[in-house]
């Protein structure tokens, strides 16, 4: 069994949020993209997986308006345009790092 990855320093920009995990890795997740990826229920069927939220409706400039820790294993994110309940687990935000080496075909 692997251990979770744990963050050590999580940066919220104006157009990214930025995660360093321990060793060393950084992820560079845009803010709108990140906001589509909301894994809640509004968002996601919770059965399926299958996409609720209309994509289409997600302003291009979304950004996170505050990022709070939820315990010890994610964060939970209030945006621009009013969402806040998706909660992003540290796993699953690591597996769908953007960056070039976890996703160097850019499809993540």
């Amino acid at each position: 069994m692997t251990a979770a990855p744990i963050p050590q320093r999580i940066h919220r920009g104006d157009d990214a949020l930025t995660i360093t995990w321990e060793e060393g890795h950084e992820g560079v997740f845009p803010a709108r993209a990140l906001r589509v990826a909301c894994p809640c229920a509004g968002c996601r069927d919770e059965m399926t997986g299958r996409v609720l939220l209309d994509v289409a409706s997600v302003a291009a400039d979304v950004r996170a308006l505050s990022v709070r820790l939820v315990g010890s294993y994610a964060i939970q994110i209030d945006w621009s345009d009013g969402h806040g309940t998706g909660i992003y687990t540290y796993e699953f935000l690591r597996a769908h790092c953007p960056c070039e080496r976890c996703d160097p075909d850019g499809d993540t």
